[in-house]
């Protein structure tokens, strides 16, 4: 069930909204939840046309990402020396932070939305990879053998059972990744940009709307959740009867 988290939002919402009119703190150090509600739908128009640009910046990256994920993930599995060789690469670029590559990104490719969906690329394919290899190499062996007495080749394993078999794990490296997209897009902007909710949340920075920035942040969070509940919802139609074990389902 869904109410107890939105149970427990609403009870920090009203906390919050008590507490700063209690103390009668300033708006501009911090706003009330109706303050930024309010400011949200003055400025809708500016709100809604930066939140478009971080969409767009998204699904590029993650568009890309995804497809990037699934070349480097069979490749992984399927040859040793790729995976001797390509995978240690891999791991050390999650090493890096994003506010430090996110500048650089800017300053070779512009300030576009590609450098800013290369970041979210970079960030985002690596749960994808590691979650679709795991997958392929937990494959059920006695099915591959008898696709294998059947005269199935390399492909055709790959297509009738090995990918069918990790789309549960690449849909869990999915939604990891997707919960970052958001976040690496956000401070792409926010390091150089001219439009996005990161430009969009220095701007009001700058300009001491404090109300508007928390306004950008709920923004944010309200759009990973539901690209979040997309994947979930998008697993459940390219899979119908999967459903994941929970300790309950034991009992």
């Amino acid at each position: 069930m869904g109410w107890p988290p939105l149970v427990t939002v609403l009870l920090v919402l009203s906390a919050w909204e008590l507490f700063v009119r209690w103390q009668d703190i300033r708006p501009a150090v911090l706003p009330t939840p109706t303050d930024v509600l309010d400011a949200m739908w003055d400025d809708r128009a500016n709100l809604w046309g930066a939140t478009w640009i971080t969409l767009q910046t998204v699904f590029l990256g993650f568009g890309s990402a995804l497809v990037l994920a699934v070349v480097i993930g069979v490749l992984v599995d399927s040859f040793g020396w790729v995976r001797r060789s390509i995978y240690p690469v891999i791991v050390v670029s999650q090493t890096l932070p994003i506010v430090a590559i996110a500048p650089l990104v800017v300053i070779w490719f512009g300030f576009g939305i590609s450098s800013h969906a290369f970041v979210v690329a970079m960030y985002t394919f690596f749960p994808v990879a590691v979650a679709l290899a795991q997958g392929l190499a937990s494959t059920d062996q006695d099915a591959m053998n008898l696709l294998r007495t059947m005269g199935a080749g390399r492909v055709r394993l790959l297509l009738k059972v090995r990918f069918p078999s990790a789309l549960s794990q690449l849909f869990t490296g999915a939604r990891v990744a997707m919960s970052f997209a958001v976040i690496a897009a956000v401070i792409a902007q926010f390091v150089g940009a001219v439009e996005g909710l990161g430009i969009y949340m220095l701007t009001m920075k700058n300009a001491l709307r404090t109300d508007l920035v928390f306004g950008a942040v709920t923004v944010s969070s309200a759009v990973t959740l539901l690209l979040f509940g997309g994947v979930v919802v998008l697993q459940r139609l390219v899979m119908p009867w999967y459903r994941p074990k929970t300790q309950g389902d034991a009992r």
